[in-house]
C-alpha cells in the first residue's frame, strides 16, 4: 500500500550577522537557535552566512543532521534583500524565511521577522538620518507582513504595537538568554584576564560598540569625577561610527593613563574579561534589551545602569539605576559601590537570582512552539 510522504517543514534563517561585528542580534541568534535546533528535530533548518564553517566549528549545535549552513557571500543590504535571499530561498524549498528588523524586497512566500527595538523611531538622533528613514521604512512594512513576529522585551513588544499598529497578541516574546556556562562567577580565566594587562577583580568595565547610543562620553566625564586612585576603567567595544569622539574625549579629560580601550576581545576571552571586573558600569541612552547587563549580572559582578528604555526590565532590582545624561550622578554610583563593598555583594547576590529568567531555553520554547503552529496551520 502506497502512502503519502509528508515533506519536512524548511526554515530558513538570514544568518549574516555571523560575519559581521559582536552585537545584541549577533548574540540573540546564536543564543536563540543553539537552543531551539535540538528542540525542533522535525523541522530542517537552513542558515544562510558567508562563513558556514566557521559557524560549524564554534557551535556543535550548527552540525545537527537535520540543519544545513548554506553559503551567502557577504553583499550590502540592499543585494543581500532584493536578490540573495530570495534565490536562495528559492534554491533551498524554503517554507519560512526569519529576517531580522526586515523581510526581503520580495519574500516571496511566508516570513517570521524578529524586531529588536524600534530606537530608530522613538531616539532617532542616535542613528543616521539614512538610517532613521531606511529602518522606519522597512521596519512598519515587517511588522505588518511577517507571518510571525517576535522581540526580546516587553519595552520592545509596547513600542512596536504603539507605533505600527499590531495586535499585541501577534507579538511574541523572545527574550534574550545567558548562556551561564559562559557567565558564571569564579576564578576562571585570570591569566587572561592578567595576559591583557588587567588585574582581576582591580578595574572598572563597559561593554559596547562605540557608537553614541552606547553613551562611552558620559561614562568617561562621570570616571573624571572619581578619586585619582580609582581603579582603571576599560572599555571593550569595537568601532562602529562617530566612535572618533570617544578617544577624543579620553585625550580631553587627560585619562590617556587611566583608561583602556579594548577592541578585540574574542568571545573566548569576553567571559573571563567580564566576571573579573570589580564594576560593570552600561549607561547606554536606550536599548531594546541590553544584554551586557544581563551577562555581567550572571557573572557575578554588581552593575551600575541606565533607568530608560528596556534597562530597568533586565537589571531589575540587581542593578543601581542612574539618569544616563547626568555624569554627576553616575559618578557617584560608582563611587558609592567602590567603597561599600556589603552593597556590592547585595547587588550581586540579587542579580544572580533576578537574571536566572533569562534563559535560552525557555525563549527558545516560545519560538518552536510558534513554528510549529505556523507549520500546522499552514503546512510546508
Amino acid at each position: 500500500m502506497n502512502r503519502a510522504v509528508t515533506r519536512r517543514p524548511v526554515l530558513g534563517v538570514d544568518f549574516h550577522v555571523w560575519d559581521g561585528i559582536f552585537q545584541g542580534s549577533r548574540s540573540h541568534l546564536l543564543g536563540l537557535y543553539r537552543a531551539a535546533i535540538p528542540l525542533a528535530p522535525e523541522i530542517d533548518f537552513v542558515f544562510f552566512l558567508d562563513q558556514p564553517e566557521a559557524l560549524r566549528r564554534a557551535h556543535v549545535e550548527f552540525a545537527a543532521s537535520h540543519v544545513r549552513l548554506v553559503r551567502m557571500p557577504h553583499r550590502p543590504g540592499p543585494w543581500r534583500l532584493a536578490w540573495q535571499l530570495p534565490w536562495l530561498r528559492w534554491r533551498h524549498g524554503v517554507d519560512l524565511l526569519h529576517m531580522q528588523y526586515r523581510l526581503p524586497l520580495l519574500p516571496a512566500g511566508a516570513c517570521a521577522c524578529t524586531i529588536h527595538d524600534v530606537l530608530y523611531e522613538t531616539h532617532p538622533q542616535f542613528f543616521t538620518r539614512f538610517f532613521v528613514w531606511q529602518s522606519r521604512l522597512t521596519g512598519r512594512q515587517a511588522a505588518r507582513a511577517a507571518q510571525l513576529l517576535f522581540t526580546v522585551s516587553a519595552y520592545s513588544r509596547d513600542q512596536i504595537v504603539r507605533l505600527y499598529g499590531v495586535d499585541r497578541e501577534r507579538v511574541a516574546i523572545t527574550c534574550n538568554g545567558v548562556d551561564f556556562e559562559r557567565f558564571a562567577p569564579g576564578a576562571a580565566g585570570a591569566a587572561a584576564v592578567t595576559a591583557l594587562g588587567l588585574t582581576p577583580g582591580g578595574y572598572l568595565l563597559t561593554l559596547g560598540r562605540l557608537e553614541p547610543r552606547k553613551n562611552h562620553l558620559t561614562l568617561l566625564r562621570a570616571y573624571a569625577q572619581l578619586a585619582s586612585d580609582a581603579p582603571p576603567l576599560v572599555i571593550v567595544g569595537q568601532r562602529d561610527f562617530h566612535y572618533g569622539a570617544v578617544f577624543d574625549e579620553i585625550k580631553r579629560l587627560q585619562l590617556d593613563a587611566r583608561v583602556r580601550v579594548l577592541e578585540t576581545v574574542d568571545d573566548a576571552t569576553l567571559p573571563a574579561v567580564l566576571r573579573h571586573a570589580l564594576l560593570f558600569v552600561y549607561p547606554a541612552y536606550a536599548e531594546g534589551f541590553g544584554m551586557p547587563v544581563a551577562e555581567a549580572m550572571a557573572s557575578g559582578v554588581p552593575v551600575i545602569t541606565s533607568n530608560t528604555t528596556a534597562l530597568p526590565e533586565v537589571a531589575g532590582p540587581g542593578a543601581l539605576l542612574v539618569d544616563p545624561s547626568s555624569p554627576e550622578q553616575l559618578a557617584q554610583a560608582m563611587a558609592r559601590l567602590l567603597v561599600d563593598a556589603d552593597g556590592r555583594r547585595r547587588l550581586v547576590q540579587v542579580g544572580l537570582q533576578h537574571v536566572r529568567q533569562f534563559d535560552w531555553q525557555a525563549s527558545a520554547a516560545t519560538f518552536v512552539a510558534a513554528l510549529r503552529r505556523h507549520f500546522q496551520h499552514e503546512g510546508p
